[in-house]
């Protein structure tokens, strides 16, 4: 079993940034995990905002392109979205997944085989 937990959301005004952090924790956990980040908003279908393979290949959706930045840090079992430019419209509930893919950069919500309980940013206009 994988544990993943979700930290470093919070209010924000556009324009700032934040990073939120995902360690990840269990027997089987390891560096050839793919790993991504989603968002929620209110009323709205779960969105891949960002994705990063075992061997750092990354994805980025449209929408956030160019100002955030997914990353990983292999010794901490720890996955980071650096997020930038902040916008009203980037509010939502981020969730972390997992899933043990060697190599591949995983887009599909339902190719993720676990989920951390997520954690809310909120951009203010």
């Amino acid at each position: 079993q994988v544990q993943l937990v979700e930290s470093g959301g919070g209010l924000v005004q556009a324009g700032d940034s934040l990073r939120l952090s995902c360690a990840a924790s269990g027997r089987t956990f390891n560096w050839r995990y793919g790993m991504g980040w989603f968002r929620q908003a209110p009323g709205k279908e779960r969105e891949l905002a960002a994705a990063i393979s075992s061997s750092y290949t990354t994805y980025y959706a449209h929408s956030v392109k160019g100002r955030f930045t997914i990353s990983r840090d292999n010794a901490k079992n720890t996955v980071y979205l650096q997020m930038n430019s902040l916008k009203a419209e980037d509010t939502a509930v981020y969730y972390c997944a997992a899933a043990f893919r060697p190599g591949i950069t995983i887009m599909r919500a339902s190719e993720y085989d676990y989920w951390g309980q997520g954690t809310q940013v909120t951009v203010s206009s």
